[in-house]
């Protein structure tokens, strides 16, 4: 209990906070900017494959 009270407290419990939502964001950011353009690019693969 008492880690968790340091964590949301202190300085360095708060910047720590930040930088772990931080990183969660962008894990999430990346893993749908990647399915995005792998699914376009898939996409404009079939289209491309299908015209010749």
């Amino acid at each position: 209990m008492h880690a968790l009270k340091d964590f949301f407290t202190t300085d360095y419990g708060l910047l720590s906070a930040v930088v772990i939502v931080f990183t969660l964001g962008m894990g999430v950011f990346y893993g749908r900017y990647f399915a995005k353009h792998i699914k376009e690019d898939t996409e404009r693969a079939e289209r491309e494959k299908l015209a010749h």
